[in-house]
């Protein structure tokens, strides 16, 4: 028995695919194919999540450079070339410094690109039938599921 995926839910052997508390033989498997579902409002507040993110992240940066490139400017404007000089200095070092403090809010922002804007659903064939065996809004997830359960069924067909 080969195992191709296992999380908590879901177990996707070279015998059998079990999702939840439902089990199918591969062997009773003929078709395997995927459909897009109805958007749930987790992934719709996952994609407002996603702008609100963007937002935070972009608007904070922006203002700073007004202020600063208006400073440098004032001062200049001024012939104080010295103090214009200092404040840019001083704002790229504090840019520099704080980059790293990104780290948390951009992974969040990845991994919400990683799990998707939609709902997906994994249909087969079993005994002529056409049964839906996952439906979940984790694109990630869904993808790797999807090609096991592809793979175990070629293999299937290979042995016949």
């Amino acid at each position: 028995m080969t195992l191709y995926y296992r999380d908590d839910a879901v177990q996707v052997t070279s015998e059998s695919i079990r999702v939840g508390g439902r089990a199918v033989r591969v062997a009773d498997v003929t078709y395997v194919w995927h459909a897009r579902g109805v958007t749930t409002l987790a992934v719709r507040g996952r994609v407002l999540g996603r702008g609100v993110l963007v937002l935070l992240l972009s608007l904070p940066p922006l203002v700073a450079l007004v202020c600063v490139l208006s400073l440098a400017w004032a001062a200049q404007d001024r012939g104080n070339w010295k103090l214009a000089l200092i404040i840019l200095a001083a704002c790229a070092v504090g840019a520099l410094v704080l980059t790293p403090f990104l780290e948390l809010p951009l992974g969040w922002l990845d991994r919400s690109y990683e799990r998707g804007n939609r709902v997906h659903e994994l249909w087969v064939q079993h005994h002529g039938q056409e049964v839906m065996l996952l439906r979940t809004p984790d694109a990630l997830r869904f993808g790797q599921i999807y090609r096991a359960v592809q793979r175990a069924v070629e293999q299937q067909g290979d042995h016949r």
